[in-house]
């Protein structure tokens, strides 16, 4: 079993154990975790606590991860673009179409399959199927993620991902022409009541922000830079469709009539992070792909 160990910041003091320890990685939802702390596998200060726990500063939480189905999973030779490396983080561009992590059923071809043949070394913090994954992006998603090369890394990553002082940009295109330059979209993020394989805004969902600006407008479609405050499933997709601008070519959230384009039009092009072992703030940009550029420039010459 894999163990991970977190300290209580000051913007976590008064939350729910369960709500606390599910904000830690976007994969375990919030009824797992609740599982977890009820089968004794979740300490605060060493003792055993109730799933409505309210964290005080500096608790030392104890996460007893349960092993996860055993299945195996293989390094790959795939072509990853590396952005930067070295002993504690690595930074890869993540093409789009490619999954991040394997699952049952679909346990070839992923990112993690490429990381495991490109180096051994990676943080279990997340188990067999996730090693070295601190955050994701979807699988028609293009763009850079940062990956921890050992638990001490990973959890520095974290840390910050909790603390929100993560830079991460997106570039997107959206349907309609939003009318204002900036804007800041702050609602809840829970499973879809009437599709559990959806995201949606709902009442007792997540805390979920998302900060986005114009960079361009054509006749019936805007070019945008959303910036990250949290780091929701699906958070810029759902955000952008709730106040009416879904992203263009979004299959699951988007119209159907839409620019070519397979997936969303969505490219995480900017990420910057403090490094774990330095603390030197490191950020880093990826060029929007070539798909993105060419479906810019349809919309520009049809203006």
């Amino acid at each position: 079993m894999e163990k991970m160990e977190h300290t209580i910041l000051e913007v976590q003091k008064g939350d729910r154990i369960d709500k606390v320890i599910s904000g830690l990685n976007e994969e375990w939802s919030r009824t797992q975790v609740q599982q977890w702390i009820k089968d004794g596998n979740v300490l605060v200060n060493g003792q055993t606590v109730k799933t409505n726990y309210k964290c005080s500063l500096n608790d030392q939480i104890d996460i007893i991860i349960p092993e996860p189905e055993e299945l195996d999973v293989l390094p790959e030779e795939l072509d990853l673009e590396i952005n930067y490396e070295d002993k504690d983080v690595l930074v890869v561009n993540k093409p789009r179409g490619m999954v991040v992590h394997p699952a049952p059923g679909h346990m070839s071809g992923t990112l993690v399959n490429g990381l495991m043949a490109h180096c051994k070394d990676l943080s279990g913090i997340n188990g067999v199927l996730r090693p070295g994954i601190v955050h994701r992006i979807d699988k028609d998603t293009s763009g850079l993620l940062m990956v921890a090369k050992n638990d001490m890394a990973h959890e520095s990553l974290v840390n910050q991902l909790v603390e929100k002082t993560v830079t991460r940009k997106y570039r997107a295109i959206v349907h309609g022409v939003i009318p204002h330059d900036f804007g800041t979209i702050d609602a809840p993020l829970g499973r879809d009541t009437k599709d559990r394989q959806s995201m949606a805004v709902v009442d007792n969902g997540k805390h979920a922000v998302t900060h986005f600006q114009v960079l361009e407008r054509f006749k019936d479609f805007t070019f945008v830079e959303c910036q990250l405050e949290t780091g929701r499933t699906h958070q810029i997709r759902v955000h952008m469709k709730y106040i009416g601008y879904p992203l263009a070519g979004d299959p699951k959230y988007g119209p159907k009539k839409t620019l070519d384009i397979d997936g969303q039009a969505l490219h995480a092009g900017v990420l910057g992070f403090s490094h774990p072992r330095s603390n030197e703030y490191l950020e880093f940009e990826a060029p929007l792909p070539a798909e993105f550029e060419r479906l810019l420039d349809q919309l520009r010459n049809n203006r």
